[in-house]
């Protein structure tokens, strides 16, 4: 028996009346699974509130967390690799860097600027995750090297923001020749008596960490970042044993004695800045 039956007309919502929630108006935590407003997370510095689960964020990000009034000037924008070994795999190695600097904006996976934080001149180099997963390659160790003559031109400290799946196989030789390069350039840093401030964000893998990511005059991390040169799964397939919990994040590192701290995000620029004050004065 049907106890209740709809007889008037519009007491339903039809499909094509519904509202629609706008796409991109709620965000959720894939670690605690927790639903924000994406203004709400933006305000928050891509933080989750809850269980302080730090999101990936890009180069013009921590740009404008750092820079006083998010006012900046950047260095070799245009810069762009070329194809010496005219690599291909699935693709043409040409056709995958257009095809990511169209996606991205990016000319390539690092961009560098200087500008004030807290009225103290700064280089910063940032790495962009979503460029061929932050890889170094030719144009990242030169626009580094760029960054660094900068920096000594100005008097100024140096800053990377390591977050990089490692050294891009499409350059082979090239790219691994950038670890040398970079870190060269830093010892030229360090002539000028000027300091490095190596930041490593998640993921700090490959070359980068074999090289100048762990060079800093200190070295510092966000909470839970994976640094690391070989991921936790090849060690353990290679080992053959299960790792310890927590293995290879920034705690872990830091328990091992490979950073001198760990800062959350909503901290980062305050703790920055007093670091560049104790180092030039």
């Amino acid at each position: 028996m049907v106890w209740f039956k709809r007889k008037l007309e519009g007491i339903q919502t039809s499909t094509k009346n519904k509202k629609e929630i706008p796409e991109g108006l709620w965000y959720k935590c894939p670690k605690c699974q927790t639903v924000v407003t994406t203004e709400d997370h933006i305000a928050n510095f891509f933080i989750c509130e809850r269980c302080s689960f730090h999101e990936r964020i890009g180069s013009e990000e921590y740009f404008q967390l750092f820079f006083d009034e998010g006012k900046f000037k950047e260095i070799s924008k245009k810069l762009s690799s070329g194809d010496p070994l005219e690599f291909e795999d699935t693709k043409k190695y040409v056709d995958r860097i257009k095809q990511t600097q169209k996606k991205s904006g990016l000319t390539d996976a690092i961009r560098t600027a200087y500008g004030k934080v807290d009225g103290q001149d700064l280089v910063i180099a940032a790495m962009d995750f979503s460029f061929i997963g932050g890889s170094l390659g030719s144009v990242m160790g030169e626009k580094i090297a760029r960054a660094i003559d900068q920096a000594i031109k100005l008097n100024a400290p140096f800053m990377i923001i390591s977050k990089s799946g490692g050294a891009r196989m499409m350059e082979a030789g090239l790219s691994l020749m950038q670890m040398a390069k970079v870190s060269a350039k830093l010892n030229q840093l360090s002539n000028a008596k000027l300091p490095y401030i190596s930041f490593l964000t998640d993921p700090t893998t490959g070359g980068v960490t074999a090289s100048f990511a762990m060079l800093g005059d200190i070295n510092i991390a966000e909470p839970d970042a994976l640094i690391a040169f070989a991921g936790p799964r090849v060690v353990k397939e290679t080992i053959g044993r299960d790792l310890p919990q927590g293995f290879q994040r920034s705690e872990f590192v830091l328990e091992h004695g490979f950073l001198d701290y760990i800062v959350e995000r909503q901290n980062l620029r305050t703790e920055v800045s007093k670091s560049i004050r104790m180092f030039m004065n």
